[in-house]
């Protein structure tokens, strides 16, 4: 059963009340901000500025992230629906008010998806060599190679599957390519001929090479899906086909486990996930060809309506179109290449074991990724794996990936000797078996793992080495406000932070020691954290900007996230804004905040960065009558973060790396001119234009870090 994580309040307002509210709400809906964020990813495939396989990688983006959305958001509306349909948002409307306008905003969104796709990307790549071949129009030599790679390869994998009453509808998975062919003629057992579905296993690859002699292109490619509807009628010998028609159902996959009914919360997760395939269905994908009478049958398979119903021109997985983002190696097509610079603090230091303690001694160090590398972060876990005075290490895991260096350094470190503990987070979406791959195999070298609180994720970014030194154990860290992985690091933004401050450092065993035992609540002196001090302490520095603006002093906040949403901080954002604070802010995706609304909130300014990196870091600053308090965090300014999740908030105390933040985060991000979105007083997004000299966020940090 699903959790629905949409805030509710009873629907008790008069008609007029209610009648106002719906003209100007307070908050955006949930869902249609991150429909909106995705409308602006989709603008990145619309720019004909954009390379031309990055524009086909940010289609595929829109299509994973939508998804993700039917996967979680959908679903949780529907089953708040089901459970509590009088029950209204802070947006002020039911989940019945919400689904209504998200399904009219993402058949728009898909019909323009397939349009960028069909009218101008491909016929764009296919000028540059870059095609994907439909059997429509295969040549004899293209066709004859596609059937003998169809008979030899795929259809000893297709099980056909007729539907009669010794043959029931059969179990879909969650998102997996199925076919239904209407069908005639009469088979070896005197059977008359009606519809058949044909599943496609997930080893068959969805998207082939084509060799360049056969292509007559240097980059040919064959949907699975063309192969099918080409040859599915061998598969039923003596009968007719009626047309092939593809489709996907996309199913509920929020995963629920009553951590407080089970004794090992890992085992009762790997049950749960072998069931997340087969969740009620929330979305039907069929092909555009589809007759009404097949259509109709499928809806009642699934328990769906028209409205959940997507008529696709193209494949129905548009991401797996990122295999040819992949594989084609033409650097032209492309974002100019980009490999983080290694600060030269970190790239001069001696090769001796310790070096890097030494320098993070003598002063904080900042990182920013992916302009800065990740590999100080590496070398850092290297040395403290390797370095014999170090005696323990502690770091927690919410994403790591399935083949991580650092955790293959946390398994050799454990082998070592070394007291190693590892707070995994098991319920971390969509990477769970990945993590648990990895308890398991860090608990049997020895390690501690340990899987952070019932009830709260571990959000929070934090790696801990305790070093032996004179006879003493000193303490060195990293904070971070994105995920110990790999990969993501050279596409997200976000800063890190490594530093030996003994009160930052004792403030993280105060946390690390809250989730591996027992014990009342611990103070920090720095470190904001949740679901205790750190919603109190931004209410608390907001409410003081509020003060100062209305004692005619100086007042600013700055905040830089990737939601925003709960409703007691944006009203105090509202408030704020009325007493003269100035508010900037650059959200990224979904937002339930209104700006620049006269009498509301017109002393906020929002905008969204959408380009080659995804915005990823959470910054707050608030002026502090001169002091600047400036915080990098894990943490969104969503209910979850402040109140369901352990996450930290970590202050930057030194004046140069807040100047740094500062800069790097807002300065440059309100120079945009190129990839910037403003957000409008009716909740919508404008791209900023100006005649100015173009500025661009990114491009501009990659110039700024990339040789320092």
């Amino acid at each position: 059963m699903n959790k629905s994580t949409r805030s509710v309040t009873p629907a008790s307002k008069t008609p007029r009340q209610a009648k106002a509210q719906k003209v100007e709400p307070r908050f955006l809906n949930r869902e249609l901000s991150l429909l909106q964020f995705n409308e602006r990813v989709l603008a990145m495939a619309e720019n004909p500025s954009t390379p031309l396989l990055e524009r086909l990688r940010y289609l595929c983006i829109v299509g994973s992230n939508l998804d993700e959305f039917f996967e979680i958001r959908v679903s949780s509306l529907k089953e708040q629906q089901r459970l509590h349909p009088t029950m209204r948002g802070p947006d002020g409307l039911t989940a019945t008010d919400a689904l209504v306008l998200v399904e009219r905003a993402v058949h728009d969104l898909v019909q323009k998806l397939y349009r960028l796709l069909n009218d101008e990307v491909q016929p764009s790549l296919r000028e540059q060599g870059v095609y994907l071949h439909h059997a429509s129009e295969w040549n004899e030599t293209q066709r004859a190679w596609a059937h003998e790679l169809f008979v030899r390869d795929m259809m000893p994998l297709l099980t056909p599957i007729a539907l009669d009453p010794a043959h029931p509808f059969p179990r879909v998975l969650n998102k997996s390519l199925n076919f239904i062919v209407p069908l005639s003629g009469e088979d070896a057992f005197g059977r008359k001929g009606s519809i058949a579905v044909v599943q496609a296993p997930r080893a068959l690859p969805r998207v082939v090479r084509m060799p360049p002699a056969v292509s007559g292109l240097p980059h040919g490619y064959i949907l699975l899906t063309s192969l099918i509807r080409a040859f599915a009628e061998e598969l039923f010998p003596g009968m007719q086909a009626h047309g092939v028609f593809q489709w996907r159902v996309t199913r509920n996959s929020d995963l629920f486990v009553d951590e407080e009914e089970v004794t090992n919360l890992r085992q009762a997760l790997q049950g749960e996930l072998s069931q997340r395939n087969f969740g009620s269905a929330v979305r039907l994908e069929i092909d555009q060809l589809t007759p009404p009478h097949i259509e109709a049958m499928l809806q009642t398979e699934f328990g769906l309506q028209s409205a959940d119903t997507y008529r696709v021109n193209g494949p129905a997985n548009v991401a797996r179109l990122m295999q040819v983002c992949q594989e084609v190696d033409r650097p032209d097509l492309l974002f100019p290449e980009f490999e983080g610079h290694v600060p030269k603090a970190f790239a001069t230091l001696p090769t001796r074991v310790g070096a890097i303690f030494d320098l993070i001694a003598a002063g904080d160090q900042l990182l920013h990724h992916p302009y800065q590398s990740f590999q100080p972060v590496i070398d850092f876990l290297t040395s403290a794996a390797r370095d014999p005075d170090v005696v323990a290490i502690k770091q927690t895991i919410y994403r790591t990936g399935e083949d991580s260096k650092l955790m293959e350094l946390l398994i050799a470190a454990a082998r070592a000797g070394k007291e190693v503990t590892v707070v995994v987070e098991l319920m971390a979406r969509f990477d769970e078996q990945t993590n648990i791959n990895w308890a398991a195999r860090l608990e049997e070298v020895g390690a501690h793992v340990v899987y952070g609180v019932v009830g709260h994720k571990t959000h929070a970014k934090m790696l801990l080495a305790l070093r032996r030194e004179q006879g003493k154990i000193r303490r060195y860290g990293h904070l971070g406000t994105g995920n110990y992985h790999l990969r993501t690091a050279r596409l997200y933004t976000d800063y890190g932070l490594m530093t030996a401050n003994p009160v930052i450092c004792e403030d993280m065993d105060k946390v690390f020691a809250q989730l591996t035992g027992l014990g009342a609540r611990r103070q920090l002196k720095y470190l904001l954290q949740s679901p205790f001090s750190m919603h109190e302490s931004v209410m608390a520095m907001i409410s003081a900007e509020t003060a100062l603006a209305r004692a005619g002093k100086k007042a600013r906040i700055m905040a830089k996230m990737n939601s925003l949403l709960e409703p007691q901080v944006i009203e105090a954002l509202y408030v704020a804004s009325q007493a003269g604070v100035k508010i900037d802010l650059v959200v990224r995706g979904l937002c339930a905040l209104r700006a620049g609304v006269p009498g509301l909130s017109e002393n906020i300014r929002l905008r969204s960065i959408i380009g080659r990196f995804l915005e990823h870091s959470r910054v707050f600053y608030f002026y502090a009558d001169g002091q600047e308090l400036v915080y990098l965090s894990s943490a969104d300014w969503m209910d979850r973060n402040f109140f369901r999740r352990v996450e930290v908030a970590f202050p930057i105390l030194d004046p140069a790396l807040k100047r740094r933040v500062v800069r790097e985060s807002f300065t440059l991000a309100f120079k945009d001119n190129t990839r910037a979105w403003s957000q409008q007083p009716d909740g919508q997004f404008v791209r900023v234009r100006s005649r100015a000299q173009a500025n661009c966020l990114h491009d501009d940090l990659i110039r700024l870090l990339g040789s320092k």
